[in-house]
C-alpha cells in the first residue's frame, strides 16, 4: 500500500491545488444565487426555478456522498480527484451551452455527484499530506477555499455574467478548474492503492461519530434556519437598504476568511473546544440578531460573528472526524458531507415555515434554539479517559451508524 507523509513544500502546494479546486466548487454551487435574474429571464423560468438549481445541487450531495465515496473506496485519490475535476470541467462548459432549463438542471446534477465525492475525499487527502499534529490546519486551508467562493467566486461570477452574459460565468470556471486539475494531477501523491485506510482516525470511537454526525445537522440546520433568509432579514428587520446587501454579504465573508484563519490556528490544540466555542458564537450571534438585529450597528455585529464561527465549526468537525472516525475516515468524512447537506436543507425547511407563523425576525431565534442543543451535545460528549491499549479494533463506520433510523434519529444511544 501506498502511504501518503509530509513532504514540506510540495504537500503545501498540493493543499493550496485542493483549495483551489474547494473554490471551483464552492462558487458553482452558489453560482446561480447571483445569476437568479439573468438565467431566469435568459431560459424564460421563474425565480423559483433557478433556486432548484441551489437546491437539488444540495439535496444530490446529501444523498449520494456516502454511496459514492463505498463505491470508490479503492481507487487512488489522485486519478479520483483529477477524474472528478474533469466531470466538473465538462459540466462547466455544458452549462455555459445549455440551450434550455432541463439541460442547465441535468448539468448541475451531475456537478453536484462529482461535489459528493470531492469533499470527503479531498479534505482526508490534505490531512494525508501532513504529520497527525497538523491534520486540522490543513483541512482549514481546504475549508478556505469554499470561503474564498463567498468572498470573491461568488461576486466576481456575479459581476462577469452581468457584464458579458451568464454563460460566460460558468465558461470561467472551466478554465479555472482546469488548472487546478493539472497542479492535483502533478503534485497529489497517488494515495490508496488498496482498500486499508492510509490515514487512521487517532482516537477511534464510534459513539463519539455518531454524536458528531447528530451535532453537525444540529449546528449547520441552526445556522440555516437563520442565514437562508439573511438578506431578508437585514432588508426588513435591519432597515436596510437592497443597495447595501452587497457589501454587508462582504463583510460576512471576510469574516470567513477570519474565521478559517482562527481555527486553523487553534484546531489541532482543542477540536473540541473549537467546536464548542463555535457552537456558542453562532448561538450568541442569532439570538442577538433576535434581540438587537432591529438596529443596523448590532445587525452587523452579529452578522460577523456568524461569519467567523460557520467555518470555525466546519473545520473543528473535520478535525474531530480525523480524531474519532471508527473505520476509514473517506467514508466517516462522505457522512459528515452527507450530514452538512442534511442540516443546510433542513435548516431552509425549518426557516422557511417559520415565516408565515413568526415572520423572518423568528428564524434567528429558532436557530439559536437548535444551535444551543448542539452545543448541549458537544459538552456532554466528553472525552473518555485513558485505558490500556487493549481495547477491540475500532468498528466500521457501517456499524457505527447502522443505528440511525431513516428519519435520522438514534437508536438505543450509548451512555
Amino acid at each position: 500500500m501506498e502511504r501518503e507523509r509530509p513532504m514540506t513544500g510540495r504537500a503545501g502546494a498540493a493543499v493550496a491545488a485542493l483549495a483551489l479546486a474547494a473554490f471551483c466548487f464552492g462558487t458553482t454551487e452558489n453560482l446561480p444565487i447571483g445569476l437568479l435574474p439573468l438565467i431566469a429571464d435568459d431560459l424564460d423560468v421563474s425565480a423559483s426555478a433557478v433556486g432548484l438549481l441551489v437546491t437539488g445541487y444540495g439535496i444530490v450531495v446529501a444523498v449520494v456522498s456516502v454511496p459514492l465515496v463505498k463505491m470508490t473506496v479503492r481507487m487512488g485519490r489522485r486519478p479520483l480527484l483529477t477524474g472528478v475535476m474533469a466531470l466538473f470541467i465538462v459540466m462547466s462548459f455544458a452549462a455555459a451551452a445549455a440551450p434550455g432549463y432541463g439541460t442547465l438542471f441535468g448539468t448541475r446534477l451531475v456537478t453536484a455527484l462529482g461535489q459528493a465525492v470531492f469533499w470527503p475525499v479531498a479534505v482526508v487527502a490534505a490531512a494525508g499530506l501532513m504529520p497527525p499534529e497538523a491534520r486540522g490546519r490543513a483541512g482549514a486551508y481546504v475549508f478556505a477555499g469554499g470561503s474564498m467562493a463567498i468572498v470573491l467566486g461568488v461576486p466576481a461570477g456575479t459581476w462577469l455574467g452581468r457584464a458579458i452574459g451568464w454563460r460566460a460565468s460558468f465558461a470561467a470556471l472551466g478554465v479555472l478548474c482546469l488548472v487546478s486539475l493539472v497542479a492535483i494531477a502533478v503534485l497529489l501523491p497517488g494515495g490508496r492503492a488498496t482498500g486499508r485506510d492510509p490515514v487512521p482516525a487517532s482516537a477511534p470511537d464510534a459513539r463519539r461519530f455518531r454524536l458528531l454526525v447528530v451535532t453537525i445537522m444540529l449546528l449547520i440546520g441552526g445556522f440555516f434556519t437563520a442565514f437562508t433568509y439573511i438578506t431578508e432579514f437585514l432588508t426588513r428587520v435591519s432597515g436596510f437598504s437592497g443597495a447595501a446587501i452587497s457589501p454587508l454579504l462582504l463583510v460576512n465573508g471576510v469574516a470567513d476568511i477570519a474565521g478559517v484563519v482562527i481555527a486553523g490556528i487553534v484546531v489541532d490544540r482543542g477540536p473540541r473546544a473549537l467546536a464548542a466555542g463555535s457552537a456558542a458564537v453562532l448561538a450568541i450571534a442569532m439570538l442577538g440578531l433576535f434581540a438587537f438585529g432591529t438596529a443596523a450597528v448590532p445587525a452587523v455585529a452579529m452578522l460577523i460573528l456568524l461569519g467567523i464561527g460557520i467555518p470555525a465549526a466546519a473545520t473543528a468537525f473535520q478535525a474531530r472526524v480525523m480524531e474519532s472516525a471508527p473505520g476509514d475516515t473517506d467514508i466517516a468524512s462522505a457522512w459528515t458531507s452527507s450530514a452538512f447537506n442534511v442540516g443546510i436543507a433542513g435548516g431552509a425547511l425549518l426557516g422557511g415555515a417559520l415565516l408565515p407563523l413568526t415572520g423572518v425576525r423568528g428564524t434567528p431565534l429558532a436557530g439559536a434554539a437548535v444551535a444551543a442543543a448542539a452545543l448541549a451535545v458537544i459538552l456532554l460528549d466528553r472525552p473518555p479517559r485513558a485505558r490500556a491499549p487493549a481495547a477491540p479494533a475500532a468498528a466500521s463506520i457501517e456499524s457505527a451508524l447502522k443505528r440511525f433510523d431513516a428519519d435520522g434519529t438514534v437508536r438505543g444511544q450509548d451512555h
